[in-house]
Formats: C-alpha cells, sequence, structure tokens
C-alpha cells in the first residue's frame, strides 16, 4: 500500500512526534507513505474567501501532484486535513476558483477535484481495516482507558469532510478498541478546545479545556488522545495540573498508543515520565 503524504509544516517542528510515531507505525504495518518533494504550508486555516486564490495554491498543488501520481493523499494534522479537503471540495464545485487556480499554476492535467485526500485514520479503517489491524498489535493496551478527542476540525462541515458522524463520531473509539484499550465515552469529545483563543484570550479557552477534560476524568478515562497539533498544545497546557507539574489527564497523539501497540516503543506513561 502506497500513498501521498504531506506532513504539514507543524509536524516538522513543534509535533514531531506525531509524524515520526505515524511514519514508524505505517512502515511496520506494510504501508508506505512518500512524502511530497514541494509541499507547501495550507495556510492553516481554511480560506472563506473565493475573491482571490492565493489561500487555495498550495493545496491545490499538492493534490494534483497526488492525481499525478494515481495515490491518494494521506494527511495526519487535523489542520491541515481540514485545510485540503475544504480546498479539494471548492475546485469540484466552485468553476471560477478552478480556472483562476489552474492558470495561475500551469498546471500539465486540468484540476478539477479528481484528487483524494483521506486522514491517517480513514486510511487505516477504510483501507488498512480495523480488524487487520487488531491483528498487528504485540502490546495490546489491556487494562487502558483511552478517551478520544476529536475537536472541530476532523469533522466540520460534516457533508464536505465526511470524516464521520459529526454529532456521534466512532472511528477514534473503534481505533482504541483496535489496540486493546476501553474506549471511553463523554459528551465533549466534538467540542471545541478554544483553538488560537489560547493566544489573546487564555480564560476564554481554559475554560473551554477544564470542561473536555473534566468531562474525560468522570467518565473514567486516564488518558486522551487526538490528532491536533493545536488541541494537543491546548489540552496540555490550559488544564490544572497535579503536584509534579504534569497533566492530571495525560494527553497523547493517537498515532503514540499506535506505535506502543505495534511493540515500536515503550509505554507512552514512561516514555512521558522518562
Amino acid at each position: 500500500m502506497r500513498y501521498s503524504y504531506y506532513p504539514g509544516c507543524t509536524l516538522k517542528t513543534t509535533a514531531t512526534v506525531l509524524d515520526e510515531s505515524a511514519l514508524k507505525s505505517a512502515e511496520a504495518l506494510g504501508i508506505e507513505l512518500a512524502e511530497q518533494d514541494e509541499w507547501q504550508c495550507c495556510g492553516a486555516v481554511f480560506p472563506l474567501s473565493t475573491d482571490e486564490i492565493a489561500s487555495y495554491l498550495s493545496s491545490v498543488r499538492s493534490l494534483a501532484a497526488t492525481a499525478e501520481a494515481g495515490e491518494k493523499l494521506v494527511t495526519l494534522c487535523a489542520a491541515c486535513h481540514h485545510v485540503i479537503k475544504r480546498a479539494n471540495h471548492v475546485m469540484k464545485t466552485n468553476e471560477e476558483v478552478r480556472d483562476k487556480a489552474n492558470n495561475y499554476l500551469e498546471l500539465e492535467e486540468y484540476y478539477s477535484g479528481q484528487g483524494e485526500v483521506i486522514h491517517y485514520l480513514e486510511m487505516l479503517r477504510d483501507d488498512f481495516g480495523f480488524e487487520k489491524l487488531a491483528e498487528k498489535v504485540k502490546q495490546p493496551l489491556e487494562g487502558r482507558k483511552v478517551a478520544a478527542y476529536y475537536g472541530c476540525l476532523l469533522l466540520r462541515p460534516g457533508k464536505v469532510m465526511e470524516f464521520d458522524n459529526a454529532e456521534d463520531p466512532s472511528i477514534m473509539e473503534d481505533f482504541i478498541e483496535a489496540l486493546g484499550a476501553e474506549a471511553v465515552d463523554y459528551p465533549y469529545r466534538t467540542e471545541c478546545c478554544g483553538v488560537y483563543l489560547s493566544v489573546n484570550n487564555e480564560d476564554i479557552a481554559t475554560g473551554m479545556v477544564e470542561k473536555i477534560v473534566n468531562s474525560a476524568l468522570r467518565h473514567g478515562a486516564e488518558a486522551i488522545i487526538n490528532a491536533c497539533p493545536l488541541c494537543h498544545y491546548n489540552l496540555i497546557e490550559l488544564q490544572d495540573k497535579n503536584a509534579d507539574g504534569e497533566p492530571v489527564l495525560p494527553v497523547y497523539y493517537f498515532t503514540e498508543l499506535l506505535q506502543e501497540a505495534l511493540g515500536l516503543t515503550e509505554k507512552v506513561e514512561d516514555k512521558a515520565s522518562g
């Protein structure tokens, strides 16, 4: 199984653990993620204006290269996935933007949204299969109670993202159970963490994170996983800390648990404490 791979900027800077654990896990599963040669920043935030096309161009360039290679484009960062998936939708549905983007990029083949972008979790669920993944587990995470945090970007707008049921998703819970852990259901798993409010309105973002974390704790969670570097930061930095200054509820990227379950690293708790 071979895919084109778009890492995005944060995975090469502050979220290298997400990139590295995903690549090592994919290799162990026999999945080849070929990083694109000339990927550029996706812009981090999806542009709502269609009056100018500059904000779409990096996404379109990556999508067109993937389509030319005849491969699917795999993403990891929830923000990158959100931007690229929605940009592809615009290329399918907005003729004016589509023509402008093609004219500017001077692509060899006219791009009209024929490329396909999927998230790493979708790759595991739809192409590899969670049942097969469970068979590959070498260190089952038995006895562990793990809560999934989806946030906003993977799920909404539901009709465009088509990632899962936007109101009642299950892909992360199914992933957790495939690794042998117990998936904790709690009410705030699809609520916003505050995103960039943590920069200039930290009190508001802190209140939002507290609702998420406290809800997970009340329902028995011992750890929480996510797929977004910004959510990851907020969930760690804005929640209460214990006497040692560590988050009350440990936070991990979903790929860290995958890497552990595949026998590629020590327990994430031991790794974190080290």
